[in-house]
């Protein structure tokens, strides 16, 4: 089994490579070294971070302020600007310079379409919880509990939940949106930037004006379900995202190769139109050195797309989309991700607490090790095999 495609960046910069400047400097005498200034694995809750809106940076400023909480104690009294270029050498082993380049040529180019583009809804563009939410999603968001969310959600694999999302309306809408902007990106010639490497067909909502709409759905209304049910891969520490429409059909993209997405957590919403086939198939989560491991006959879950209803699992869940034969599906994404998690899996070997993989080559050293502890206790003579 291999990935075709995958959307994985984070082998790019080596290990030391956003450091390594910085230690060739003169340090302050009492600065203390890196190693003593490593991220903290819990939140310090009673922290109160600073606001980075005005931070020139191609990071989000969300990112420095989820990062704050999480600073050694060293870090937490000095000053802001400190604060930030600590934490720039935290994201730049994340981000190479050639990646910081392009990412910091996208914010241009959205900028400038932005100031451009004129919306068709600009309902869209704020977060209206009762106008985009089906009534049972948020009831079970207020009632904001684990029982709460299991009563409302359907979890037909380990890992993987379905439930209704979105209203009827609120698809049209988006649905409607994206088709203006792309017309409109089509007309004044706009170069139109697809959402990943592998879709040839879609938008990015962020680039037309989603970005603030989007933040606020993930905190709001993600985050809660990504704490309870994903807590091992940052479900607690989401701080940044990256949003997108996918369209599939005649003349559009037709089926979407196996991979794993660049996200902790990935919500996948359908909103029509009318289609056939384009069902998801899952095949278990993995660990970056176990990607291309076989699947187990318990990982394997096919799922087929309703208008409307959502899908959330962890973005290293192996899957891919089986062609679309007929129709049009346009379909919603949400890569939300911790960039608190991404620098924490830099210090861990065992990830059994999520992947399929790691798990069983635990069980099956735990079963090893105490059959060879009853083994060497019969051959002693301190007991019988009977």
């Amino acid at each position: 089994m291999s990935l075709e495609g995958t959307v994985e960046r984070r082998e790019g910069s080596p290990a030391g490579n956003g450091n390594g400047p910085v230690a060739k400097q003169p340090a302050p005498p009492a600065r203390p070294t890196y190693g003593d200034r490593r991220l903290r694995l819990n939140p310090n809750t009673d922290h109160k971070p600073e606001r980075y809106d005005d931070v020139q940076s191609e990071y989000d400023s969300a990112i420095f302020s989820s990062l704050e909480r999480h600073l050694p104690p060293s870090m937490l009294d000095v000053s802001r600007d400190a604060k930030v270029e600590f934490m720039k050498e935290i994201l730049s082993r994340y981000l190479p310079e050639g990646e910081r380049n392009r990412v910091q040529r996208h914010k241009e180019y959205r900028k400038k379409l932005m100031s451009a583009y004129q919306p068709l809804h600009k309902e869209l563009y704020s977060l209206h919880p009762s106008a985009f939410f089906v009534p049972s999603f948020l009831k079970a968001i207020n009632d904001n509990t684990e029982e709460s969310f299991r009563n409302f959600l359907c979890e037909p694999s380990p890992g993987i939940y379905t439930f209704p999302l979105f209203q009827p309306s609120f698809c049209e809408l988006l649905l409607d949106e994206v088709e203006n902007f792309e017309k409109w990106v089509n007309t004044v010639k706009f170069k139109i930037m697809r959402p990943n490497t592998m879709n040839k067909y879609g938008a990015v909502l962020d680039d037309f004006g989603l970005e603030a709409m989007l933040n606020k759905l993930i905190e709001e209304f993600v985050s809660p379900l990504a704490k309870v049910f994903f807590p091992e891969v940052g479900g607690s520490t989401l701080d940044s995202h990256h949003g997108f429409v996918v369209e599939y059909g005649k003349e559009k993209d037709v089926e979407l190769g196996f991979h794993v997405d660049d996200a902790e957590v990935t919500l996948n919403v359908c909103l029509g139109k009318d289609f056939f086939g384009g069902d998801l198939f899952f095949r278990g989560i993995r660990c970056d050195k176990h990607v291309n491991t076989e699947t187990q006959p318990e990982e394997i879950l096919d799922y087929s797309h309703v208008p409307g209803q959502a899908v959330l699992h962890r973005g290293r869940h192996r899957h891919g989309a089986r062609p679309t034969t007929s129709g049009h599906r346009i379909n919603m994404l949400l890569w939300c991700r911790s960039s608190v998690f991404r620098e924490m899996k830099k210090y861990q070997k065992d990830f059994s607490s999520w992947c399929g993989e790691c798990q069983r080559e635990k069980k099956e050293r735990q079963s090893h090790s105490v059959a060879a502890t009853k083994l060497a206790f019969f051959k002693a003579g301190g007991g019988s095999n009977t």
